[in-house]
Formats: structure tokens, sequence, C-alpha cells
């Protein structure tokens, strides 16, 4: 039985997960006689470490976002790729990588986060791991973590990613697709936006740790309201028991929704989002078609997404010197911005070769069938790939 091993990043749930757990379940469903597994690195090197990095990671944002977007910036999004920026503890993590590559031997790996990929395109670069890899990207952008020259094939989250990475890399176009960020399929697909009706109906999420600052958002909605607000608390029991404590018959709280289906069935009754710009729920809300605004942004990743996403249109940026309904309705009721939006939408949507995912499976499936893996930069007979030509 051939084995897909997946690596994100920290045990905590992240879109790093999120998009693993989608490919996973794509290929259980469409293929047979294939073992997945999903495996944290760094818990694999040491669960006390990821513990710690988890618990620090969380308290920087949360508490000096400021130092944490100039690292971001300065070390992981910088103009230069510079491969040397974690030599002073990549030897430990490198030697785990092999231990891992030899206890699991996997025929095929799939990194939706970079720091494994990083570890891998080394391991690459000295001939020490022969396996095929796959860089499946889960931002709209792609930081200087990420391995690149060495990694067989990328999964590009837009066209545009695809293209600039191309002129840069002057890769073959065998080894990148453009398969958007992958969203689980319980998401379905929606090919028109809905027709609003004259009550909308608005979702608030700000992640599941509950960060964005909802609370500062609905401050000015408590006022009689010609609209639903449906907050998604994620595991933020505080949040949730403020927002009922207010017996507000049009502001509802949502607990923590686990199951992807119901979780399409809300997205399918919502008229508009606000949300933050993380790539899997961007990404979810795209292809439902539904309107999506933007409050704010946690530093680094989301941040240069928003940039992304306001440049193409995807997204309304609230400028909130109204109300919060105020300003919603007045751009879901201008059939310019929205029609505006639309062609946008489509645009982007028209950019994505690889969605579906029996056409998903297929290619998965064609890389592990190689009977004989030639060396990166040499794999370009794979049929699979007419699924991919721009």
């Amino acid at each position: 039985m051939k084995k897909i091993v997946f690596l994100p990043f920290l045990q905590m749930r992240s879109g790093h997960h999120q998009v693993a757990e989608a490919l996973m379940d794509i290929v259980k469903k469409q293929t047979k006689g294939i073992l997945v597994k999903k495996i944290d690195l760094i818990s694999y090197a040491s669960p006390t470490l990821e513990k710690m990095i988890t618990s620090w990671y969380l308290k920087w944002i949360r508490y000096a976002p400021e130092t944490y977007d100039f690292a971001y910036k300065r070390f992981f999004y910088s103009a230069s790729h510079n491969d040397h920026s974690f030599k002073w503890y990549s030897y430990f993590f490198l030697k785990k990588m092999e231990q891992l590559l030899l206890a699991e031997k996997p025929d095929l790996i799939i990194c939706t986060h970079g720091f494994p990929s990083y570890l891998l395109n080394q391991l690459k670069r000295k001939g020490k791991c022969e396996v095929p890899v796959i860089n499946v990207y889960t931002d709209f952008f792609i930081n200087n973590v990420w391995g690149r020259e060495e990694i067989d094939y990328h999964f590009f989250p837009s066209k545009d990613t695809k293209d600039e990475f191309s002129k840069r890399y002057q890769m073959s176009e065998k080894r990148m697709v453009v398969t958007g960020i992958p969203v689980h399929q319980e998401i379905t697909k929606n090919t028109k936006a809905k027709k609003r009706g004259d009550r909308p109906k608005i979702l608030i999420s700000g992640g599941n740790n509950g960060l964005g600052g909802i609370m500062k958002l609905l401050s000015r909605s408590k006022e009689p309201s010609q609209s639903d607000f449906y907050v998604l608390c994620g595991k933020n029991e505080k949040l949730y028991n403020e927002i009922l404590s207010w017996k507000m018959d049009h502001i509802k709280p949502l607990p923590y929704i686990s199951s992807r289906a119901e979780m399409n069935h809300l997205y399918e009754e919502m008229d508009a989002i606000v949300t933050k710009p993380g790539g899997v729920t961007i990404s979810e809300v795209l292809r439902k078609r539904l309107p999506v605004f933007v409050q704010s942004a946690l530093p680094g990743q989301e941040e240069v997404n928003l940039r992304y996403l306001t440049k193409k249109g995807l997204v309304f940026k609230l400028k909130q010197q109204e109300s919060l309904e105020q300003e919603l309705i007045s751009i879901l009721k201008d059939d310019e911005q929205m029609s505006q939006w639309e062609q946008s939408i489509q645009s982007f949507q028209d950019g994505i070769k690889v969605e579906d995912p029996l056409e998903m499976a297929e290619i998965l499936g064609g890389i592990l069938d190689q009977k004989q893996l030639k060396p990166s930069g040499q794999m370009e007979h794979l049929k699979v790939y007419h699924f991919a030509r721009a």
C-alpha cells in the first residue's frame, strides 16, 4: 500500500491543517489502496517544544503584534530569498526530518507549511530525499520559508502567484498547477451570487481563537437593526456569553462549528461575511460567492493577503467611518460595486485550473504511479498535467 504523508506546522487548528485534511479526504474518497497520514514535525521532534512554540506564537501575536509584523516582514517576506535564514536551528530539524522519512517511508510528501518544505528542499539538494514533494500554498502569496527549486511540484493559490513564481524561477509548466487554496469538498461551489433578501443576514467571524476585535465591531450595532448578525465565536466562550447576555434578537452568537456540512449550510443562508483575510476562510467564501468584508487583519501573513485581495477586488475593506450595518448595506445595494466584485470573482476562479476532487485525485495518483522517480527538474512526463496547462 502506498503512503502519502502530509506535513502541516504545529498542532493548533490552522489553515495548514485544514488544507491537509481537505486533500486527505479527497484521496480517501476518490482512490483506493493509498494510506494518508498527517504529521507535525515539531511534535514529532518534541511534544514539549511544540506546546512552547504554540503558546509563545499566540501570545506574541496578541500582545506584541507590531514586533511580530516587523519580524515576519523582515525575515519571511523580504524582497530577497535567503536560504541561510534558518541555519542556527535547521541542523536539528533536518536530522529529525531524515528520521521521519526513514520511519514513515512515504511514497509522496505534501507540505502545507513552508518550514517542512524548506527542510525537504535542503535534503533534496544534498541527495538525502528521493521522495516526490508537493508544496500546497495556503496563503495568496509565497513567503521566504518555502522550499522552491528542489521541490518537485507546486500547487498555487492563484494564476498571479504561479506567473510570478514561473518568471522568477524559470520552472517547467508541468511542475506547476493552479489549484486555488484547497478547501474541503463539503464546502460546495456556487456558480452565481445569491439574491439578497430584504433583511440581510451577515456572518461575522473572528477565527477559531476569537481574535479580531469582534466586540469593537459590534459596539454600535446594539440599536434596532434591519439586518441580522450571526457571530462565529469559535472557542471564545467569553465572547459567546457576553453577546448572549445582550439578549438582542438581531445579534446571535454561534459556538464553535466543527461540522463542515453545517458550515456549508450556514454560508448558504448568509448574504455577506465579515472576517479576517485568512487563506482558507477567504477561499471558502469566494467558492460560495459570498461578499467578503474585512474589518481587521492579524499582523504578518493576513496583512499580505489583504493587500492582494483588495488589489484584485475580491474583498471589501471596512472603513469604519459609520455604523457597521450602514457601511455593509451601502455596498451590498450598490449595483455597480457588486457587479465589479462579481467580475473579479469570475476572473479569479477562471484562473484556477484544477479544482474538481476527481482531477486532484488523478494528479496525486499520477505522481504516485511513477515507477522510477527522476531528479527534480526532470519530472515532466506526467500525463495528468494536461489539466494544468495554461
